[in-house]
Formats: C-alpha cells, sequence, structure tokens
C-alpha cells in the first residue's frame, strides 16, 4: 500500500475522532503529504500553551521542558475558567477537576491556583498551599468512595514525564493499581 492510500486511512481515522471528540488543531505530517486536522485532545496533554495528543507523555514532558516559560498552561485557562473542566472541588487556593484523558476509573487532577510551575520550584513559603493540596486530595478521594485505595502522583520536569508546567497532583483510582508505576 503507497504512503499516500496510507496517509488517507489516517486522515480518515483522525476526522473520525475529530467528529467525536470535538476540535483542536493537530498535525498529521508524513514525508509526503501533511494535513491540518482539527480534534480535540481526548487528554490533558498540554505544555506550557501548546497542546499535544494523548497516550505521549513522555514524548509531551520533552517537548514542554524545553518550552518558553511564562505561557499560559491548559490549567491556567481552566481556573480562568476560559477552559471547561468537570470540577469537583475549588476553594480559594485551589482547583480539582476531572483529567479529560483518565488512566484509571477515577483520575482527578488537584492543582494549586497560585502558578507553581513544578514540584522542585516550589518555595518554602509554598509548605501550607502544598499541604493544602494534599488534603484536598485525599478529601477527593473520599468523595470519590476510593476506600478500597488510590494514589497520588506529581510528575516533576523532564524525566518525570510533566507535560504541563503548573503543579498537579493525580488523584487515581477505582481500579487495583500496578508496581512498579513507571
Amino acid at each position: 500500500m503507497s504512503d499516500n492510500v496510507k496517509n488517507f486511512f489516517w486522515l480518515l481515522i483522525v476526522v473520525g475522532m475529530a467528529s467525536l471528540v470535538g476540535r483542536l488543531s493537530w498535525r498529521l505530517a508524513s514525508s509526503a503529504l501533511a494535513y491540518e486536522i482539527p480534534v480535540r485532545s481526548v487528554g490533558v496533554s498540554s505544555c506550557r500553551g501548546g497542546v499535544q495528543l494523548p497516550n505521549d507523555e513522555v514524548g509531551a514532558a520533552k517537548k514542554a521542558a524545553h518550552s518558553p516559560t511564562g505561557a499560559p498552561t491548559i490549567f491556567s485557562k481552566i481556573i480562568k475558567k476560559e477552559i471547561p473542566a468537570d470540577i469537583v472541588h475549588e476553594d480559594e487556593t485551589s482547583l480539582a477537576f476531572r483529567d479529560v484523558n483518565p488512566q484509571a476509573p477515577v483520575h482527578i487532577l488537584v492543582i494549586p491556583k497560585k502558578p507553581i510551575a513544578m514540584l522542585s520550584e516550589a518555595t518554602e513559603s509554598d509548605s501550607q498551599l502544598l499541604g493544602h493540596l494534599l488534603s484536598v486530595a485525599r478529601r477527593v478521594a473520599k468523595s470519590e468512595k476510593l476506600s478500597s485505595g488510590y494514589r497520588i502522583v506529581i510528575n516533576n520536569g523532564e524525566h518525570g514525564a510533566q507535560s504541563v508546567y503548573h503543579l498537579h497532583i493525580h488523584v487515581l483510582g477505582g481500579r487495583q493499581m500496578q508496581w512498579p508505576p513507571g
């Protein structure tokens, strides 16, 4: 099968996905053809303002690590209510919402409203906020009835596969977790 025919089939698949999941620009490129295809990422795989398709968190993390800092992230846009989210908790300093690309039956992200790019950039003055975020994660897990257990994950930096440079805590549950995690 020629590359053009293969690319046409990929285009049909991706356009079908676009009709199911919304809009966002994604570039499907090959040596022969390049298409701009409207799709919406089914995962929150944004990196310092850009968006990646899901299931390539390592690639997204590598790209995010080399992106300019200071640009709005998808999380800062969710905080400002510029992007909709299924919010499960909000207070003066934090926000918790369902991940649109869940890696478990329950997958909630807990974020500070204060822009902290990653855990390693938090300061001693952020200690109370960091404790509050863990407390929110615990309360969210309880409200989601994760009494059999859950996993808390914080990705930090490129090797930690952090793809959104706004500190966030993953609350994962509703199934048996595996070990080792990564």
